[in-house]
């Protein structure tokens, strides 16, 4: 029987009383996408497990670092994608100061092994995931304009694609049975939860509403008329927005792809010199793009969505520039702009959210290096200033003194969000959609025609 088990019949299973879908490729693919977001971004990290385990086919589809870290994975993959079966192939680290530290430390992280996809098993995505308190299926099935997207957290469906997954691995590799039987057993009792359906579909609806009605291109009102009510004008930035959104999302994707088979290479050791160097400049520079339409992405979403007020948590900002530093520095060296940070010791913790903040400061150094010209420097210096500590970044370049005024000068705004600098013909937030984001993170901007920009945080108060 176990010869028989092929990925179609436990999607198959998966499918079992489920309407039949309504929807065309383009369309399931895209809900895939977002289900893979809300689940990661929406239902596991918040839970942050600490163990678990995860089989996909036929790509990892997992992105998410902390999970690739702590979840043990199995992933049956194409022949051509041979070089995944290294134990830390595809990991996308938290953050390129994470990755150059596990590339230099070679620490042993969590991952996942590649099992051969037989030709059976077609290329539909499935991904089961185990944790103590999370257990999920995710599946696409459905003929041609029948499509759908399944979803199954009951006990009885789960225990069946176990016991289908073990006899199928069994008749692979007793070895990767064993382990996945042993990996099982270290969760300890599996807690089901009745209300996860309840909290996917409307997250997932949620994050449609955003993506879906720009992802099928709706037309745009035309802006011909010469006289318009606010209510029709909002809707309209409110469609720009959207159409914005998508478009990020759909950057970041593939970027993303990229990344995971570049690691997946950087793993060989038969590779040249030269390929590796390219490798990982490659891998840096998709980073680079990911983190950088990952804020657009937010800007969007707080420009047409403004949030409630936030909770800020206690934050070490002083220790977060450090740390991000050394990634900053390469990034620049890359364009020959040289960076230096002048932070006071032993500062106080300010009021921020430090998961967001993170990138955020990635992006105000990209947004004050951004066109300097090679031999041009950032100088970085964080200073106590009353109740709030000052973050100020400023652009030198030599012997043009005035060259970085001139340049912010002729940025274009493209709507609330983007700016376009034509000298350069780079995107970037606009200084509205900048200040946005760090007021939804407890800073204050203030820039000036000074080539440079400073921003206040408040000082958290004392912990009891």
């Amino acid at each position: 029987m176990s010869d028989s088990i092929s990925l179609i019949t436990i999607q198959q299973r998966l499918a079992e009383g489920v309407t039949p879908g309504r929807v065309d490729e383009a369309t399931v693919r895209r809900l895939w996408w977002a289900a893979l977001d809300t689940l990661q971004d929406d239902i596991l990290l918040p839970m942050d497990p600490e163990k678990g385990l995860w089989l996909a086919a036929p790509l990892p589809a997992l992105y998410e670092p902390r999970l690739l870290e702590r979840l043990k994975g199995w992933v049956w993959a194409p022949d051509e994608l041979e070089t995944l079966h290294s134990p830390q192939g595809g990991l996308l680290p938290p953050s390129r100061v994470r990755s150059s530290i596990n590339e230099r430390s070679n620490s042993a992280v969590g991952g996942y092994q590649r099992l051969p996809l037989r030709q059976n098993d077609g290329h539909e995505p499935l991904l089961l995931i185990i944790t103590p308190d999370v257990q999920i299926a995710l599946a696409l099935h459905g003929k041609p304009a029948e499509r759908h997207l399944l979803m199954r957290s009951d006990p009885e469906t789960l225990s069946d694609l176990l016991k289908m997954l073990d006899l199928r691995l069994n008749s692979e590799d007793p070895g990767h049975a064993i382990e996945l039987r042993q990996a099982l057993a270290n969760l300890g009792p599996l807690q089901s939860n009745p209300e996860l359906e309840k909290i996917f579909w409307p997250r997932l609806a949620e994050r449609l509403a955003g993506m879906a009605p720009s992802l099928t291109m709706q037309p745009i009102p035309e802006r011909s008329h010469p006289a318009k009510s606010r209510g029709e004008t909002n809707q309209e930035t409110s469609a720009e927005l959207i159409l914005l959104e998508a478009l990020t999302h759909e950057v970041r994707t593939p970027l993303a792809t990229i990344r995971t088979l570049i690691h997946s290479l950087l793993r060989r050791s038969d590779l040249p010199g030269v390929v590796v160097n390219r490798l990982k400049q490659i891998d840096a520079e998709c980073t680079e793009q990911i983190d950088r339409f990952g804020l657009i992405f937010h800007a969007a979403e707080l420009q047409r969505q403004p949030p409630e007020a936030s909770m800020l948590a206690h934050t070490d900002l002083g220790a977060m520039l450090i740390m991000l530093h050394p990634a900053w520095r390469q990034q620049l060296e890359r364009r020959g702009v040289g960076l230096q940070i002048d932070i006071t010791p032993d500062l106080p913790e300010v009021l921020s959210d430090p998961r967001r903040l993170e990138p955020m400061l990635g992006g105000l150094i990209d947004r004050t290096s951004r066109g300097l010209p090679a031999g041009g420097s950032l100088s970085l210096t964080l200073r106590p200033a009353g109740p709030r500590l000052k973050l100020q970044i400023l652009s030198q370049i030599p012997n043009h003194e005035d060259q970085g005024a001139s340049s912010r000068d002729q940025k274009a705004a493209l709507g609330p969000v983007l700016s376009w600098d034509p000298k350069t013909g780079s995107l970037q937030l606009s200084q509205a959609a900048t200040q946005r984001m760090l007021a939804s993170l407890g800073g204050w901007l203030t820039q000036r025609r000074d080539k440079g920009l400073t921003v206040f945080f408040p000082i958290a108060e004392e912990k009891l």
